[in-house]
């Protein structure tokens, strides 16, 4: 005989199970543990060389500005976009693309991951990658999920979808209230090393307002002192073994049809 209080507990308790097997993987936001686990989520590539990444873009208010310093520092860089925006600021993608910077995928817009949701979840990035590469005309490699959190729905959509994961190695913390230039070198320098990889934003959609301008204020001075180490800097795509093994691993999976008015 089935004991009733029993299968009503453990109905009651598998969302809760579920939920928390989901959000397992997001254990690899802390630096120990990816580089135990996950290394390959650590962003590591060749020793001379960092590659810069900008999450949030694009964002008509900041991005240009990006744009415009990076060509005066004669650099290109890796940008992760949010689906959406990307959708209202076509003209600007386009022009990331053409001044040879590296276009990637973020989110479609930057949900709370915490709950499993494996359908919206491939959906959202199904929608957000068919944005990049029907706006740019380029076939993004990368995915890095909002917050850094990259829960077991989220992995399993972006690689389904031909995405390589990957956080970062190094961060600025640029979008806190307080943050300022000094501030972000200081949370680089903890980690900054030949090979490493670079987390900042060129948007506060999601971030303190005006923090933006906090990180365009620190960027020639990170690229000053990657420069007086002899690091090259460059996109995701220049990194050297991070970059061969994701077009390794890529392809061209996804949805047949464009998601983008589902």
């Amino acid at each position: 005989m089935v004991n009733r209080p029993r299968l009503l507990t453990a109905l009651a308790a598998a969302p809760a199970a579920v939920a928390a097997a989901n959000i397992v993987p997001a254990a690899t936001w802390l630096p120990p543990v990816r580089a135990a686990f996950r290394p390959e989520l650590d962003g590591r590539g060749r020793a001379d060389h960092i590659a810069l990444t900008f999450d949030d873009g694009p964002d008509p208010r900041s991005t240009p500005a990006f744009l415009r310093e990076l060509d005066r520092l004669g650099l290109r860089a890796t940008f992760f976009l949010q689906g959406a925006a990307v959708l209202r600021h076509p003209a600007l993608v386009r022009c990331m693309a053409a001044e040879g910077h590296e276009l990637a995928v973020h989110c479609w817009e930057h949900q709370p991951p915490w709950f499993p949701r494996p359908a919206a979840d491939r959906h959202d990035l199904e929608r957000a990658l068919a944005a990049v590469r029907e706006t740019a005309g380029t076939e993004p490699l990368w995915y890095r999920p909002p917050y850094g959190v990259l829960t077991a729905t989220r992995w399993w959509a972006a690689r389904r979808l031909g995405l390589r994961p990957v956080l970062w190695t190094a961060w600025g913390r640029d979008w806190q209230a307080g943050a300022g230039p000094d501030s972000v070198l200081t949370a680089l320098r903890a980690r900054l090393s030949g090979g490493a990889t670079v987390l900042l934003h060129d948007s506060d959609r999601n971030s303190a307002p005006g923090s933006w301008r906090v990180t365009l204020a620190a960027l020639p001075r990170l690229v000053a002192l990657c420069r007086a180490a002899s690091w090259r800097i460059g996109p995701l795509a220049e990194h050297g073994p991070v970059a061969v093994t994701a077009r390794r691993a890529g392809g061209t999976a996804g949805a047949e049809r464009s998601p983008l008015t589902d």
